[in-house]
């Protein structure tokens, strides 16, 4: 059903209801309840575990907990779905029934004035939305840049970013963009698809499909920024009607961005080739060469000058628990790639990786062939410690490849990995799986592993 006009005055009086009360339900409920919606807010975990949420809208939304109650989705005018969220019996019901159903996102660009760059992208979508966020504000020009990184958008709506004159640099997740019909980035990127999130999809077309909703509403004024080695992404840029850029690591583009050796080129339709030394880059490993050509073509393609793109792209400095380096130790690099939480995310930070590598994966299964990564270890691990509920999986994809060993923590992984590692090698976290059957996140396992490395 198509998403009904909600400009800020039709709010007042509607009834809304946001499903998840994570850290964008109450964003939403906060932004809706401000705009005079009659919010209600519902959650399958019980308040005790929401205190701080329930405590934030106390007296702006009337809160379901502990469970839904059909009865609610059928009665209201709009329903907000928060990311994780899926298309519950509940959400089902209430489409069938008439009532419109989105997502912050979607919900949150029909308040906006700025134009939108949309990111998404199996992998290194953090990375190209901060640094386009970075480069795009050292243009002076009010920056947003969040949505599935950071800040949800719907908390930049009322702020100099979102209106005329300003940028927003917006991560979008295929959660995200399930629930996106009008959406309109006027530069879209996708950065490539691989399998992700089959725990979720019921098909691999499924997961792609939500990816390509991206373009679906970009008209021929638009820019699509797409990864040209990667089949899917061009095909899925092509059923749109934006013009298209491609990126490329392997070959040379006639308009778009490419790798000559150490140089980052980029070419604007009908300008002149401009270059970019990639050695006065902090990224490591090839595939963050293509997040670079990636984030300096939607730049260019929001007016940041060449100048600008490359004094910031200067300065701009990993992501945390993005292959950041923790430490070396005995000529040992030490790095953190917790946020590596899929096959094809682990397989494009070895492939090009200056260092043999003792890696560390394993943590609750995805789904996903370990393929990609037998491949990609072929050519620089020295070995693999093994943790978590997938240990026994990988291990037996990624036999004969290198030496595997197996641990029974994060801090006993660590130290496997200093004693299989040589002066000279890199111990990499980076777990093609997601954390939740030991931490509570990837930012808990990273921590566990940063404070496990520095009291070596």
């Amino acid at each position: 059903m198509t998403l009904p006009n909600v400009m800020p005055l039709q709010l007042k009086g509607r009834r809304v209801l946001v499903v998840g009360l994570g850290r964008t339900g109450v964003a939403v409920a906060a932004f809706c309840a401000g705009r005079r919606a009659l919010v209600t807010v519902t959650d399958r975990k019980p308040a005790d575990l929401l205190a701080a949420e329930v405590a934030e809208l106390r007296g702006r939304a009337r809160l379901e907990l502990g469970g839904h109650t059909a009865a609610t989705f059928l009665r209201q005018d709009l329903i907000v779905l928060s990311p994780g969220v899926p298309e519950i019996p509940e959400v089902v019901a209430a489409r069938a029934a008439g009532v419109a159903v989105t997502g912050e996102i979607e919900l949150a660009a029909g308040f906006v004035r700025a134009p939108m760059v949309g990111i998404t992208g199996t992998n290194g979508k953090s990375t190209v939305t901060s640094l386009v966020g970075a480069i795009l504000a050292a243009t002076g020009r009010p920056t947003f840049a969040g949505g599935n990184l950071g800040d949800p958008l719907i908390a930049a709506v009322d702020t100099p970013a979102a209106a005329e004159g300003g940028h927003l640099v917006v991560e979008l997740s295929s959660f995200q963009l399930e629930t996106c019909q009008e959406l309109r980035p006027a530069v879209a990127a996708l950065l490539n698809v691989t399998p992700d999130h089959l725990d979720r999809y019921p098909s691999m077309d499924a997961y792609v499909a939500a990816k390509g909703r991206i373009f679906q509403a970009q008209t021929p004024a638009d820019f699509a920024v797409v990864n040209a080695d990667d089949p899917i992404a061009g095909e899925l840029a092509g059923r749109g009607r934006a013009r298209v850029l491609g990126f490329s690591s392997t070959r040379p583009l006639a308009d778009g961005g490419w790798l000559e050796g150490a140089t980052l080129c980029l070419r604007l339709p009908a300008g002149p080739v401009e270059r970019y030394p990639s050695g006065e880059l902090h990224l490591v490993g090839r595939h963050n060469l293509e997040n670079a050509l990636a984030a300096f073509l939607c730049a260019r393609l929001q007016g940041a000058a060449p100048a600008v793109v490359r004094a910031a792209a200067r300065e701009f400095h990993p992501l945390q628990h993005r292959l950041e380096l923790v430490r070396e130790l005995d000529g040992v690099a030490y790095y953190d790639d917790s946020k590596g939480t899929n096959v094809g995310a682990v397989a494009a930070a070895l492939e090009g990786f200056p260092r043999r590598v003792v890696l560390i994966a394993g943590g609750r299964d995805k789904g996903g062939d370990y393929a990609p990564l037998r491949r990609a270890l072929a050519a620089r691990a020295r070995a693999v410690v093994l943790i978590g509920e997938a240990a026994d999986r990988m291990a037996a994809a990624l036999d004969g490849v290198a030496e595997i060993r197996r641990a029974r923590t994060l801090e006993e992984a660590v130290q496997l990995g200093r004693s299989l590692a040589r002066a000279g090698d890199a111990v990499v976290l980076s777990p093609a799986c997601s954390s939740f059957d030991m931490f509570r996140d990837y930012a808990h396992r990273a921590a566990v592993f940063r404070a496990a490395v520095l009291g070596l």
